[in-house]
């Protein structure tokens, strides 16, 4: 049941020596024009915009020249690159060259430091990344999976119509088209929302250009998606927004603070594009995808789909058990209950595990042969529970208690949530890996099915690590700095 299993490319070769200069030298470039970018906006110098804007390219390119096969992969090392370029230099090196900063000050330094989190994003990171990516796949093409734009254009488009539906609820609640509509000088609702639809069209038809050939399964398209968003937040509201509209750039925290429902509502936007995206890519494959019977699937897809729901509800039962402590320590039962109109703490822990089981059959379902080890299942359950976060507490909870639609004040109150999500994450993901593991053991003994398991699952040294880092962090820090 993986979505771009069969199609998935081989582990990206080396490059000889004599190849490394060509990167090296257009990362350089990349830097250097990022720095001179991040110039006005976010308060850098001539040594803290050009200077290390050059020196930033020139490491990436040494560190990443092997692993950006793609223009999709590239983009995601660089945007991992660019947030810890942040954390490390700017809110640790720079920080400490100011001797008034302490330990206690940390979180409002950071806000301070917003600006250049942004920056460092869009200028260094996001085009880095595109740039290296894009190289490299033009000297691997031959390497990698065959690649259908008309998948890319039919499956982005109707994702990005399902995802613009559901981002656009938010903004009809808040009154956000007429601003859409002035970026082409009209206060019109209905022109508003047809530039909505055409933006969030042309977002997921771009996620599809270049994630096709990353996202291998249903939850890593998620994953891939959620990144995505959080990047076009950085790259939409907070800057071509105010750019097309002549305005001044503001990339502050309390600017940033003022659009915290637009972030969650690109979250959404891209953890739905990613699910069905990857659906539509799969259909298309299946439909006009001639079949191979070399690569037929050892047991039926039935059995298969029953197993998977079977160790995912397992899993499921350990997570929520640890997540009930935190439950506990919070009192929120009564909360969890009132998702089935009662109050009753007995009702509370009846829909917890029943929610409990059903996120872990669903994480088997997206999330099966991601994981080539228990670190790697640990990092997909981590992200899991923070998607689930952003669907549950912070959506679904507010729909069903009649609360408006992703406000700061809600995102405070759930960051108990937020801990207890992670921690199910991480148990389920783990738990579900041990399960699936042992049972698949006994497919090795056959070589012809051990090859095949081996296409199947995630290689490690894929642009994975790079996904965890940036959706986990961003995920987190994100409405810590702006709740």
């Amino acid at each position: 049941m993986a979505t771009y299993s069969l199609l998935a490319p081989p582990m990206p070769q080396s490059l000889p020596i004599p190849n490394r200069l060509p990167p090296i030298l257009v990362c350089a470039a990349t830097g250097l024009l990022g720095g001179l970018a991040l110039m006005p906006a976010a308060h850098a110098t001539m040594v803290t915009g050009p200077v290390l804007g050059v020196l930033y390219g020139l490491l990436f390119a040494l560190l990443f020249a092997n692993r950006a096969s793609s223009a999709g992969s590239g983009l995601l090392w660089g945007l991992g690159y660019a947030l810890l370029l942040w954390l490390g230099v700017v809110t640790v090196i720079l920080q400490r060259v100011d001797a008034g900063v302490t330990s206690l000050d940390q979180l409002r330094t950071n806000r301070d430091n917003f600006p250049e989190l942004v920056g460092y994003v869009l200028c260094f990171g996001a085009p880095l990344g595109l740039v290296l990516g894009t190289l490299r796949t033009q000297k691997t093409e031959n390497e990698l999976a065959p690649f259908s734009a008309g998948r890319a254009i039919v499956g982005g488009t109707l994702a990005g119509i399902v995802g613009g539906w559901a981002f656009g609820k938010w903004m009809e609640q808040v009154n956000f088209y007429p601003l859409i509509a002035g970026l082409v000088g009209s206060n019109s609702r209905m022109i508003g929302e047809s530039l909505h639809f055409l933006f969030a069209i042309v977002i997921g038809v771009t996620f599809a250009f270049l994630f096709q050939r990353e996202a291998r399964g249903y939850g890593s398209s998620m994953a891939c998606g959620m990144a995505y968003g959080i990047f076009w937040w950085f790259l939409g509201p907070l800057t071509i927004l105010p750019l097309w509209s002549r305005r001044p750039l503001d990339w502050s925290s309390g600017h940033a603070s003022e659009l915290f429902g637009s972030l969650i509502g690109h979250i959404v936007y891209g953890v739905i594009v990613g699910l069905l995206y990857a659906a539509v890519d799969r259909l298309w494959v299946r439909f006009f995808t001639e079949s191979d019977p070399i690569r037929r699937q050892p047991e039926g897809p039935g059995l298969r789909f029953i197993r998977l729901m079977l160790w995912g509800s397992v899993s499921g039962v350990a997570g929520g058990a640890l997540y009930a402590l935190v439950l506990i320590v919070t009192g929120s039962w009564r909360e969890i209950a009132s998702v089935a109109g009662g109050t009753s703490p007995t009702l509370g822990f009846v829909v917890h595990l029943a929610i409990s089981i059903l996120m872990g059959a669903s994480y088997g379902l997206l999330f099966q042969r991601e994981a080539p080890n228990l670190a790697s299942g640990i990092g997909w359950g981590l992200v899991y529970g923070l998607i689930g976060w952003f669907i549950g507490p912070l959506t679904l909870l507010a729909v069903a208690e009649g609360h408006p639609l992703w406000a700061p004040a809600d995102a405070r109150a759930q960051f108990p949530a937020l801990v207890g999500q992670l921690i199910y994450g991480a148990v389920a993901a783990g738990s579900f890996w041990l399960l699936e593991r042992r049972h698949d053991e006994w497919l090795l003994l056959d070589p012809r099915i051990a090859a095949r398991e081996e296409r199947l699952r995630r290689p490690v040294g894929t642009a994975a690590p790079a996904l965890w880092l940036f959706v986990l962090c961003m995920g987190v820090l994100l409405p810590l700095l702006l709740a």
